[in-house]
């Protein structure tokens, strides 16, 4: 049996144009997942940061998008390496990583993601969901060329670093965070201040300087457009929480007047 390819990564190093649409997926559950998965997105957000996920609620959601074309990306609540070594072993080809914030820090992740020499992943063997219980041949051999590491910058310190993190041998792309840029750079809940917007372009010239693909969050479609002509390579367009409670208060402010007054416009959404 031959390791899986990863076509999010090929994709993402191929000289295609076109930019590759995903959807935050944060319901932690595999039967929502698996539902956005049908949709025809080019890949999903997994988050294990912000939604209640665990490493088995993460298995279930890889093992029920697995038929789909639609490319999971799984993001970790941290750097530390016991965990990616998890996310790994159950099937995870692509991990991003929050707040990374410093080359160094950037090569310990790659580290993490490759067996020794080259890193400090621990081997599983027939333990693991990754070999396919020691079904793919090769596998210490070629399990890097499957693996695709995303790294997230959303801090001040790290907006100064952008350029040596990109340059990191083993980074394949860079995703920036507004929200959590924005509350860095002291301008809480406003990704769309010039000088946060100002940050994020310059980490994406870093970015494509250093020659990765760069990816962000804008589930506002202005938002979107304008990171797209600004390089950005893969851009989440969507929050399935975010469009069920749009479409739960739309749905009753069409019977009830004082709904949207009371929950909020449908239209508002947080850019994470």
């Amino acid at each position: 049996m031959l390791n899986p390819t990863n076509t999010f990564k090929a994709a993402l190093y191929s000289q295609s144009p076109e930019a590759l649409y995903g959807i935050w997926a944060g319901f932690a559950g595999s039967y929502g997942t698996e539902i956005v998965a049908t949709v025809g997105y080019d890949w999903m957000l997994i988050d294990g940061e912000h939604a209640p996920n665990t490493v088995p609620s993460i298995l279930n959601q890889l093992q029920a998008v697995a038929p789909y074309d639609c490319q999971p990306v799984v993001r970790a609540v941290n750097s530390d390496t016991a965990l990616i070594k998890q996310l790994l072993d159950v099937g995870a080809q692509t991990l991003m990583i929050p707040m990374v914030e410093s080359a160094e820090q950037a090569r310990q992740l790659v580290q993490a993601m490759r067996y020794p020499p080259y890193g400090i992943r621990g081997v599983g063997g027939g333990l693991t969901r990754a070999t396919r219980w020691d079904g793919v041949e090769n596998y210490l051999q070629t399990a890097h060329q499957s693996l695709c590491l995303i790294v997230q910058i959303e801090s001040c310190k790290g907006v100064e670093n952008a350029a040596e993190i990109a340059a990191v041998e083993g980074v394949d792309a860079v995703f920036v965070g507004p929200a959590d840029l924005s509350v860095s750079m002291g301008y809480p809940g406003n990704p769309n201040h010039p000088d946060v917007q100002n940050s994020i372009r310059r980490t994406l010239e870093a970015t494509h300087n250093a020659g990765k693909a760069s990816g962000i969050l804008a589930p506002r479609r202005e938002d979107a457009l304008r990171y797209r002509d600004w390089g950005c390579r893969f851009i989440a367009v969507a929050i399935d929480i975010s469009l069920l409670r749009q479409a739960a208060v739309s749905t009753l402010a069409g019977y009830r007047s004082d709904t949207v007054e009371a929950l909020g416009t449908p239209s508002g959404v947080t850019t994470y």
